[in-house]
């Protein structure tokens, strides 16, 4: 898409100003005259390298900044300001996030070009995801945007509170692991070798097993120091590699799920996720074979995405929603007997939005576990680590003062 910016005269005579992405000129000039207004003149956009670099480096837009643009927009409309306006005055508010600013700037002459919020969001469908860009739609044509922006809000902040305790528990783990991984590294390449030094001096006195052992280890790591930082960058290539390959991410997806503890984890936390989209979309009026097609790209595991691709063409060709929830044999037996008594009741989104606060707090408790069974885990680790450390280099010391 290439962005233009044009000029333009509505019914009453008032000048407007807007930018829109489109692929050519043409197409521009339609859509303006479409709207209703009488173009003055369009030019193109070019952006620099300087301000494609800049991008780059100012990073993408966060969850916690779009739940907060959805809940500030969310109110606006609700206490009766007209959209324009509640764009124009976010826009103000987020001059200093040059992201942030360039998104509302773009939407606010968007939508005053005539178009809809929606189709103004579409740019930004990496930022949104495709849930939250076709709830606005559905809420746009039903006419009730100030409503769906309320639930897109409720549901983003349950997401993002979500996600903020999970991480809260997983940080304390991370941050001992890698702090012993370094510390690791650090003695094998640095301090051990000084040792060794130390070590010569005591001419031709054998060294204890567990102190060869340690030199060997270090000997190898400082002649070999060099293919840590070529590992670590064909991990992060393996890992992209992997998610170019369908049945590569299926099979990658499908061990995941059977380690302990952390796949009851990943499925819990999938469960919790799907089921939430999948009750905004519905709320917002979108058909139920759409609501499904949606919902399996949140998913983010092939496994439980490819079980939501077919639940929506079986209920495509006329079968129930709980039989084909209940035939894929993936989804635990709570969320088939919720989704047979929300379809049997009519009140499918309410009842699976229940389904996903039930797994949200499942989550948490698998968390809580996760981390009560890493953390002692951990400190045998480190105590046999240190343990090690102190008798392979305290040893040989040891042995020479008692031969006098």
């Amino acid at each position: 898409m290439t962005k233009y910016v044009f000029k333009a005269r509505d019914w009453s005579g008032k000048l407007v100003k807007g930018v829109l992405d489109l692929p050519t000129e043409k197409e521009v000039i339609s859509s303006v005259k479409e709207s209703g207004m009488v173009l003055l003149g369009v030019s193109q956009v070019r952006s620099s390298l300087a301000d494609e670099i800049n991008k780059k480096i100012t990073g993408r837009i966060g969850l916690k900044q779009v739940t907060n643009l959805t809940r500030q927009l969310s109110t606006m409309m609700n206490a009766g300001l007209p959209l324009t306006d509640a764009l124009s005055l976010l826009k103000v508010q987020n001059e200093k996030s040059r992201q942030m600013y360039e998104l509302l700037d773009y939407s606010l002459n968007t939508v005053k070009g005539g178009q809809s919020l929606g189709t103004a969001l579409g740019k930004y469908r990496e930022v949104f995801g495709e849930a939250f860009i076709s709830s606005i739609n559905a809420g746009e044509q039903a006419g009730v945007l100030e409503e769906i922006l309320g639930k897109l809000a409720a549901n983003l902040e349950n997401e993002n509170e979500f996600r903020a305790k999970v991480t809260g528990a997983m940080i304390y783990p991370i941050i001992v692991v890698v702090g012993m991984i370094i510390v690791a590294f650090v003695m094998m390449v640095f301090v051990i070798p000084k040792l060794m030094g130390l070590y010569a001096d005591f001419g031709s006195a054998e060294m204890p097993i567990l102190t060869r052992i340690l030199m060997a280890i270090s000997g190898w790591m400082v002649k070999l120091w060099f293919l840590f930082p070529v590992l670590i960058v064909g991990g992060v290539v393996g890992l992209r590699m992997i998610e170019q390959y369908k049945p590569l991410r299926e099979r990658r997806d499908k061990l995941m799920l059977k380690i302990p503890i952390v796949g009851v984890l990943i499925e819990k936390t999938i469960m919790a996720n799907t089921m939430r989209t999948l009750s905004m979309l519905l709320a917002a009026g979108l058909a139920l074979v759409d609501s499904l097609r949606i919902a399996a790209n949140v998913a983010g595991n092939e496994i439980f995405k490819g079980a939501i691709i077919r639940i929506s063409e079986r209920v495509q060709k006329g079968f129930s929603i709980a039989n084909s929830f209940e035939e894929t044999g993936v989804f635990p037996p709570i969320v088939n007997q919720m989704v047979a008594t929300g379809e049997a009741t009519g009140k499918l989104d309410e009842v699976l939005l229940r389904v996903s606060d039930y797994f949200s707090k499942e989550a948490e408790q698998s968390v809580k576990a996760l981390t009560s069974a890493i953390e002692p885990l951990i400190m045998i680790l480190l105590g046999v680590g240190v343990g090690f450390l102190v008798i392979a280099v305290i040893m040989p010391i040891y042995n020479l003062t008692s031969s006098f």
